[in-house]
């Protein structure tokens, strides 16, 4: 023990303790808190005998050097105290060289002092001194170190080192070399970076933003960076993002314009807006090109100005020029884009033709180039309209030869529908009629109708695997505009093969078969006329077939009117064959009136009935309604009584309505009174009074009208009933809605099943309490086996206790229990127990 050391009395214990063992640190520990009121001289020898008896507890160690830092805070960083701090760190670390934790204590008390060559060397001892797993605790703590002092040489040697340890921290290298100017090496190291795919940023910068600050970087400082070619780091940018290349032909411009090469500036604007192909990168660049040019030319003007000179002068009148070209040549540039994305749009290429308009040859070119570049299959658009807009050029400026050569080259073209095809020979031949060349006309649809040699009339219309040209005779689209050239041009019997021919092909629609009857009929050739109309509802199935029905009867009626009866009805009937009840309506009125008119009236109102059967269910109100009024002017009002009796049977309830209303007035009308009040009275039945107020109404005023007093209270004794009936069956209904709803609640909240499961088990735990009059526990359901119950039905019919009410009255002991408290539960005979009863009180 140290001579110029003072025990107190109170450190007897402690000092005893130790002695008898020296290596406890508890013992040490209990000293050292004992010691925390002296002062620090005392405190810190009792810590230098703990550390020296265990050099190797950290937990003295790291106290000690606490207490120790504590002491000295607040002293000036040369203060001696400071160094003396200093050796017993490091005394420390001959021990604690592995805890990161003295190590970080130590260089921060260190990095206070501003010893800068220690505190480096000290550093690099813990690293030599940590396992590398522990270094990411003391790098963060030497980079803040080394960036704090002005040494840039020794912070990029120990950037370099921490590099080697993680990659990723490049771009807090590439920092501090751009906050110390050494731009040169921030773009070497910028530019490694770029180049490895594997890189992860740790500022959440994706590769093209790296990219993007290294041409921003490279493209500022032209003068400073020497180590890298500048043009071929920016274009392999470009190469390879290929969708985002604005900003970088932007930087490469900026890159020359800064270096005074402005000539290469200007050619690398140029080559910019004739490559990009968004729109977004063609705004970027040509805004940036338009302002290049709108301060040279601002700065020429100064020149100008301040030289007042010829060649000056010539010099802002040509900047002004090519500045004035920029603008004009926008929307062509702009359109040029567009097309780089996609070259087979037909509308963008119409937009770029329309763009020269005055220009005749610049458009021709357009057109020629458009026509090359499409590719029918891909085309976006109508690739045919292309090449009439191309013909039409022509033709507008009378020059019909080369608009021939055109069209002759179009209908060549392997197009990918047979509809442009047929536009394109339909164009062909109104361009022939536009110029009065009607013969040449007719032969161009000839020729569009003429199968090839190859296929004939084999190809099928909608096979893709066959060329159009092979399959475009038979496109209705030729072959109507050909009858029309025919019927106008040509003679009745070229006229007439050609419709025969559409006929053949099968490729007719009802409008054409129309035509073709309605050019027989104005030649009159009726019966060919009718022909046609046959020709025609063979190649039609329903519902088509309605259009050409429906003008073939009425034609064939008002030309043969009653002369060919029975023809007129087979028609009919043929046409009424597999009708849907959608068309069924307009035939029907059709034929019931030729029977009218006709033939015979019987025959016609068997026709209505028929009608009345084969409507849809919301025409048959009107189909009868039709049926009665013609009934009523043929045959009388007596006649239509049946009719009315069958509507009301076989109409819904409020047609039926209607009907009854309508029965009933013709009846009074005729002065059946009693035969209008029995239809009354069953239609009725069909009305609720709280919501058919209008019938009951009328109903009433009958019977007022006729001042009927026996009828009138008939009439208020069936109201009643009828609404009787009608609240039975609301109510019914109601409580059936209310019942499907509580089961599907029921259902639905499974937690309300549990509690009810739950509720159930109660009851029969509650049950089983309860005691037999004799003593006996009594559980229900457990008995004689053998034993026959005959009371069972006749029990379900008396009234239940629940548990509670139950329980009130049971009574332990000998006392009786009330037959009502078991209900009827099965194996309990009250009897018995209260015959027992009365042998144990004769007992």
């Amino acid at each position: 023990m140290p001579a110029n050391i003072l025990i107190e009395d109170a450190d007897i214990l402690y000092e005893e303790e130790i002695l008898r063992n020296k290596y406890n640190i508890n013992s040490w520990v209990r000293y050292i808190d004992h010691k925390q009121g002296a002062r620090k001289e005392v405190l810190f020898q009792v810590f230098e005998r703990a550390v020296k008896q265990l050099p190797g507890s950290y937990k003295l160690w790291y106290r000690y050097l606490k207490e120790r830092r504590k002491a000295v805070r607040g002293l000036s960083p040369s203060d001696p105290a400071r160094k003396e701090v200093n050796r017993v760190f490091e005394r420390a670390l001959v021990f604690m060289h592995k805890m990161p934790r003295i190590w970080i204590d130590y260089l921060k008390f260190l990095n206070k002092q501003r010893v800068i060559t220690q505190t480096r060397r000290a550093f690099d001892t813990a690293l030599l001194s940590l396992p590398i797993t522990q270094h990411h605790r003391i790098w963060p703590l030497y980079l803040e170190f080394i960036k704090s002092h002005n040494v840039p040489e020794t912070a990029v040697r120990v950037y370099r080192r921490h590099l080697k340890l993680d990659p990723n921290a490049a771009e807090d290298y590439i920092d501090y070399l751009l906050s110390i100017d050494r731009l040169d090496d921030a773009a070497v190291k910028l530019a490694e970076v770029v180049n490895q795919d594997k890189f992860s940023s740790k500022k959440n910068k994706t590769h093209y933003e790296l990219w993007q600050w290294l041409c921003e970087l490279i493209s500022k400082n032209p003068d400073k960076i020497q180590s890298l070619n500048v043009d071929s780091i920016i274009r392999g940018g470009l190469r390879k993002f290929t969708d985002m290349v604005g900003k970088l032909w932007n930087a490469l411009a900026d890159f020359y314009i800064r270096q005074g090469n402005f000539e290469k500036a200007r050619d690398i604007y140029e080559e910019a807006i004739l490559t990009v192909s968004t729109v977004r990168d063609f705004s970027q660049v040509f805004d940036a090109y338009a302002q290049f040019e709108e301060s040279s030319l601002q700065l020429a003007f100064q020149t100008a100005a301040e030289k007042e000179d010829e060649e000056s002068t010539l010099d802002s009148e040509m900047r002004m020029a090519r500045f004035e070209h920029l603008m004009d040549r926008r929307p062509l540039l702009l359109s040029s884009v567009l097309l780089r994305q996609n070259p087979h749009n037909v509308d963008e290429w119409l937009k770029r033709v329309a763009l020269y308009d005055g220009n005749p040859e610049q458009q021709a070119r357009t057109f020629t180039e458009a026509v090359a570049t499409i590719d029918p299959k891909h085309a976006l658009g109508q690739f045919h309209s292309l090449w009439i807009a191309f013909a039409k050029m022509y033709e507008e400026k009378d020059d019909m030869p080369q608009a021939r050569v055109v069209l002759d080259k179009a209908v060549q073209v392997d197009f990918a529908k047979v509809e442009d095809l047929a536009n394109i020979w339909c164009e062909y031949a109104e361009m022939e009629i536009r110029n009065k060349n009607f013969k040449r006309a007719l032969h161009v649809m000839q020729i569009a109708t003429t199968p090839t040699s190859k296929y004939g009339t084999s190809a099928v219309y909608k096979d893709s695997g066959v060329p159009v040209q092979a399959r475009v005779h038979k496109s209705l689209k030729v072959w109507v505009l050909y009858a029309d050239l025919e019927e106008s041009l040509g003679t009745f019997e070229s006229c007439k093969a050609v419709y025969d021919r559409i006929l053949e092909l099968r490729i007719a629609n009802p409008q054409t078969v129309l035509n073709y009857a309605s050019f027989l009929e104005e030649h009159r050739y009726f019966e060919m006329a009718f022909t046609a109309y046959e020709r025609g509802v063979s190649l039609f199935q329903w519902p088509i077939v309605f259009e050409i029905w429906d003008v073939y009867l009425v034609k064939f009626v008002e030309r043969f009117q009653g002369t060919k009866l029975e023809r007129t009805r087979e028609l009919f009937e043929q046409a009424l064959t597999d009708i849907p009840p959608k068309f069924a309506k307009q035939i029907f009125l059709l034929y019931g009136g030729f029977e009218e008119k006709h033939g015979l009236a019987r025959h016609a109102m068997k026709v209505y009935e028929r009608a009345t059967k084969a409507v849809p269910k919301d025409q048959r109100n009107e189909m009868w309604n039709i049926y009665i009024e013609r009934a009523n002017a043929t045959f009388g009002v007596t006649f239509t009584r049946e009719l009315y009796s069958k509507a009301i049977e076989v109409l819904p309830d409020k047609q039926a309505r209607d009907m009854c209303l309508k029965f009933a007035a013709l009846e009074s009308k005729l002065g059946e009174i009693d035969r209008a009040r029995a239809i009354y009275a069953h239609c009725a039945q069909l009305c609720d009074p709280r919501t058919n107020e209008q019938f009951w109404k009328t109903w009433q005023d009958f019977e007022l009208r006729n001042r009927n007093e026996d009828g009138y209270r008939e009439m208020l004794r069936i109201k009643r009933s009828v609404a009787a009936s009608y609240n039975t069956m609301a109510f019914a209904e109601t409580m059936i809605k209310e019942g499907a709803a509580a089961e599907s609640a029921e259902a639905a909240d499974d937690m309300a099943a549990l509690e009810a499961e739950a509720t159930e088990i109660a009851k029969k735990q509650v049950m089983s309490q309860f005691v037999k009059a004799g003593g006996d526990a009594f559980v229900p359901g457990t008995g004689n086996k053998d034993e026959i119950d005959i009371d069972d039905d006749d029990d379900d019919d008396e009234p239940t206790e629940n548990a509670e009410e139950k329980l009130e009255k049971a009574v332990v002991g000998t006392k009786a229990i009330p037959e009502e408290v078991f209900g009827s539960l099965p194996g309990v005979n009250v009897e018995g127990d209260n015959d027992d009863d009365k042998m144990d009180e004769d007992q």
